[in-house]
């Protein structure tokens, strides 16, 4: 294998935007923003816009859209 061609692989700390969960994984992305992790290290931080903690698919508040007027409206229009 080549060497020197892959990008560093350290610990991340995610942050959720909306909620403030914070969870500490391993990534490849860097930030300027640090915070001190629970075990007493510090980490740089990735501040994210949805996480499971704030998506509506896992937190249970998916709205139901209105298919059945969109299907009327399309055959309206098109039909």
């Amino acid at each position: 294998m080549k060497s020197d061609i892959h990008p560093d692989y350290h610990p991340v700390v995610f942050q959720d935007a909306i909620t403030g969960t914070a969870f500490l994984t391993r990534s490849t992305m860097t930030s300027a923003r640090t915070i001190e992790w629970k075990d007493g290290n510090t980490y740089p931080l990735v501040v994210v816009e949805v996480s499971a903690d704030s998506h509506p698919f896992w937190t249970g508040t998916r709205r139901v859209l209105d298919s059945a007027g969109q299907v009327e409206k399309f055959r309206r229009r098109y039909g």
